[in-house]
């Protein structure tokens, strides 16, 4: 039996992040029998650190202190060379900069890199370094076919170098339980929420808007915001300025993402640009009933009147009248959030993203 083939998968850190989870998750997964993973970042630590260790899979930390460092180049490019490595995947914008390079400069026979999130969000200089990059490669991993389209149309990558790998959610943590809620939502009759990066082209200002239109029909509401972010202090500003303050818990970023989802009767996703969000995944793996935007891949996780409810970007009074029809029929929440656990388990699961990304590493390897 053939020996596993060593593989390198960077990312820039192991935080919270979506693509630091779907690094970890994509090693820990990957089948040890045909694949020896390593996990490469530039910093050290982070919560993502831990699971992996756990799981037996080493990190090597290249203390990468920028994306003009000589040094931190020749140091990936020697381990490469050093442990033989025969693929390397890199996970972020950071890592597909100043890895691929990298990988090139060593010599690995096969390099991936990753686009997971629309470049119109990156300034002109970095997407045009992403371009060159993307000459470097073997291929692009894409976690949606909203960004195959974006980077076969509008970047003008060949079809046949783009991979689709959806996202992959561990069902294990993330699955339907009703307990109590945290303590600050207790007393809630309903509770809208959303657990998010604070960025802007998060749109969580339409979220605030619309949710002081429904706060003044519907009692007992209660907004749940969980994460952390630069647009923190303006959002609660906005929150005084609505008079809804009182009903808004700012939760900053937690590993417990599961325990707060599963709190939520209702998980308002309102970007004004996505890829394919893992917090939208989890929600609907916590048996949320969901509503996003009509937005890059959210239309691929959220089937309108099916798995969820898809309303316009930036529209405040559309948002509005879906929590409405939302907060006064149980029995919809309920249809909607049973047929998303479906959808996750089904074609979403951790099982499945590995099964895929191992496909690609074998055909571009063989």
């Amino acid at each position: 039996m053939p020996a596993p083939v060593p593989v390198l998968l960077i990312v820039r850190e192991l935080s919270l992040g979506g693509s630091e989870r779907q690094v970890a998750e994509i090693a820990k997964s990957l089948d040890r029998s045909r694949f020896d993973p390593r996990v490469g970042c530039f910093r050290p630590g982070g919560l993502r650190a831990h699971d992996l260790r756990t799981a037996g899979v080493p990190i090597i930390n290249f203390s990468v202190p920028s994306l003009v460092s000589v040094k931190g180049l020749l140091r990936i490019a020697r381990y490469i060379r050093e442990e033989n490595i025969q693929l390397v995947h890199t996970f972020d914008t950071p890592a597909n900069l100043y890895g691929v390079p990298a990988a090139r400069l060593a010599g690995a026979p096969v390099v991936l890199s990753s686009q997971r999130v629309d470049r119109a969000l990156w300034p002109a200089a970095e997407r045009h370094a992403l371009r060159i990059v993307d000459r470097l490669t073997d291929g692009i991993v894409v976690n949606c076919e909203f960004l195959r389209r974006h980077l076969r149309d509008e970047e003008k990558v060949p079809a046949t170098s783009i991979h689709l790998c959806y996202n992959g959610i561990d069902t294990g943590s993330f699955y339907p339980q009703r307990g109590s809620r945290p303590e600050a939502l207790r007393n809630a009759a309903l509770v809208v929420g959303v657990v998010c990066s604070l960025r802007p082209e998060k749109g969580l200002s339409t979220l605030l808007d619309a949710f002081a239109a429904l706060r003044a029909c519907v009692p007992a509401v209660k907004l749940a915001i969980v994460g952390g972010g630069p647009c923190l202090a303006e959002l609660q500003q906005r929150a005084c300025l609505l008079g809804i303050f009182p009903d808004c818990i700012f939760e900053p970023a937690t590993p417990q993402v599961a325990a707060w989802l599963r709190a939520m009767d209702i998980f308002v996703l309102p970007s004004l640009s996505e890829a394919l969000s893992n917090s939208l995944m989890e929600a609907m793996a916590c048996g949320c009933c969901v509503a996003a935007s009509r937005i890059g891949g959210n239309p691929e996780l959220v089937i309108h009147g099916e798995t969820g409810m898809l309303f316009t970007p930036r529209d405040v009074t559309e948002l509005a009248e879906v929590l409405r029809l939302l907060a006064g029929a149980k029995g919809l929440r309920d249809r909607l959030a049973s047929n998303a656990v479906h959808l996750i388990e089904s074609r979403f699961s951790l099982e499945a993203a590995a099964r895929r990304m191992a496909e690609i590493y074998s055909s571009l390897l063989a």
